[in-house]
């Protein structure tokens, strides 16, 4: 075929895949759609023999919604493929996919993503590739182990946001990524990608050495991420297992070799600090009462009793639950601070323990000395002994 053959041969394939893209709804509002027009434009033929589908393809634009969808057959990357091919110093220099970053969250993950936060210090994050039913039967089961599980669509923007939701938790010392990597006509492999950048690391251009996926290019990072989250992480390549159960047991494997929380540094990247909680100096009673909790063996069930801070019984509740009563309490306005909450849901879940295992059960005093909110009268001290009537269990 002669190189004339050749332009018009890869013309004609451009031309078919942007028409491909202009008839396909989801195309208009992709970013992979969208720069691949624009970086054609760019270009001389872009301003010439392609300038009328091009401009045809800039009338369906629409406000970009997603950068990459990972699809089967994705149309801008057939054209970008028979452009570098036709035309190999141009095509070699074009920016055709979208990488650019998403704006950082404070807390953790930083990044967004398509993934279930488990557990903050677990030491194993799985990483489920285009596995999407996975990722749920993952995280339902709720494994000690398990930090983080989530899908992986993209060997980009995909990959960056991996590392940087790894790197700013450093209790994630194994990433196991399975599940199915994507082989079609046109697609992308972003778990053979991320292997080879444990493997290989990426060249002076920041593109994964070894990568076959289609843009392997992590332009968002540095050579220091890179390395670092290579030191942080063991990777347990398992690409294709989507056996629940078996990527379980890889988990416990890995979860009996952790080393602790990753110490090198991180650049760039917040971490969570562990802090350490403190127990209550002062209690403030609430101004709306008090309860008085006890579980009612004879009939399997909690009674929860509420009191004036002037020792008036006003109102009694049962139920089968402690969720029952909170519920109650809360819609009846009977709690108006959150340590009063934290108390009664405390309480109610020992009473219900106390029925499950027939235990005798005593109300524990709340933590804190006793001070008291502007609007109440001074406790009433009771017979027992035992303190203000907020924390006492003896009724009238």
């Amino acid at each position: 075929m002669t190189t004339v053959e050749q332009d018009a041969s890869a013309l004609r394939v451009i031309t078919e895949q942007i028409e491909e893209a202009i008839a396909a709804p989801k195309c208009h509002k992709c970013g992979c759609f969208q720069q691949t027009v624009e970086a054609f434009a760019e270009t001389e033929a872009g301003r010439s023999k392609l300038a009328p589908i091009l401009a045809q393809a800039r009338t369906v634009f629409l406000p970009k919604k997603y950068d990459c969808l990972g699809c089967p057959v994705c149309y801008p990357a057939i054209a970008a493929n028979a452009f570098a091919e036709a035309y190999p110093e141009a095509g070699a220099s074009l920016d055709l996919c979208p990488t650019e970053e998403s704006e950082e969250r404070i807390g953790w993950p930083p990044l967004p993503g398509n993934y279930r936060v488990l557990r903050f210090q677990a030491p194993v994050a799985v990483c489920a590739l285009n596995s999407d039913p996975l990722v749920e039967e993952l995280a339902g089961t709720k494994a000690a182990e398990l930090s983080i599980v989530g899908s992986l669509h993209t060997e980009n923007l995909g990959i960056e946001h991996l590392i940087r939701n790894v790197l700013s938790n450093p209790h994630i010392r194994f990433l196991i990524v399975c599940g199915e990597d994507t082989r079609q006509a046109i697609g992308h492999l972003p778990g053979q990608s991320l292997v080879s950048l444990m493997q290989h690391g990426v060249n002076e251009k920041m593109r994964i050495v070894g990568a076959q996926g289609k843009r392997p290019l992590l332009k968002n990072l540095s050579v220091e991420h890179i390395d670092a989250f290579r030191r942080q992480v063991e990777l347990i390549d398992v690409i294709g297992e989507s056996n629940k159960e078996a990527i379980l047991d890889l988990a416990l494997q890995a979860a009996h070799r952790n080393p602790g929380p990753f110490g090198g540094p991180i650049p760039d990247t917040a971490t969570i600090p562990i802090e350490s909680a403190h127990e209550p100096q002062r209690l403030i009673l609430d101004p709306q009462g008090y309860f008085v909790v006890y579980p009612d063996q004879a009939h399997n069930r909690l009674i929860l009793e509420h009191y004036t801070n002037q020792g008036v019984l006003d109102r009694v509740f049962e139920a089968q639950t402690p969720a029952a009563l909170y519920a109650t309490a809360i819609e009846a306005g009977l709690i108006s601070r959150l340590d009063h909450a934290a108390y009664l849901g405390r309480e109610l879940a020992r009473a219900e323990e106390s029925l499950r295992t027939d235990l005798p059960y005593v109300q524990d005093r709340a933590a804190g000395e006793i001070t008291l909110a502007p609007t109440t009268v001074p406790p009433i001290k009771r017979s027992c002994g035992c303190g203000p009537q907020e924390v006492c269990n003896e009724k009238s």
